[in-house]
């Protein structure tokens, strides 16, 4: 006899929406320069926090396309970044965010074989913060960024 509760899970699973992380960003992004007509870094901060979970949940939920979904989310944001570098209104601790998602991305995207491409894409975002660095590659405007051990 089927179980009643386990077909009720599987049909809810089926409909629930997968997630993607560059919509997110984008509607996040969106109503924060609607409503202000800047950027806060507070918020940018808490969506660059997102990047691991978001990679979990797009990935999981749609598998042809969730990489890309993550990717290109974790890319908005960067673009973001490099913009308010130029303009020299990015803040260390903004900077630091950045890497230390990049290390919690790297970790997850290495915890299931699945995941093993998103590493290329963790590895290019990476490479792209670390331009923002100074010289050094250890620090930004004089300060240390998050740095894993």
């Amino acid at each position: 006899m089927p179980n009643h509760s386990e077909s009720s899970q599987d049909s809810a699973l089926q409909s629930s929406p997968s997630t993607s992380y560059s919509q997110f960003v984008v509607d996040v992004l969106g109503r924060m320069t609607r409503t202000s007509g800047r950027i806060d870094q507070r918020v940018l901060r808490r969506c660059i926090g997102l990047a691991s979970s978001y990679l979990v949940t797009d990935v999981t939920m749609n598998t042809e396309d969730g990489i890309g979904t993550w990717r290109a989310g974790f890319n908005r944001l960067v673009d973001v970044m490099v913009a308010l570098h130029v303009r020299q209104e990015l803040e260390v601790e903004t900077v630091s965010t950045a890497s230390q998602a990049c290390s919690e991305c790297w970790s997850v995207a290495g915890s299931w074989r699945e995941m093993d491409e998103c590493r290329e894409g963790v590895k290019a975002i990476a490479t792209r913060l670390k331009g923002l660095l100074d010289a050094n590659g250890k620090t930004y405007k004089g300060h240390a960024i998050y740095a894993p051990y």
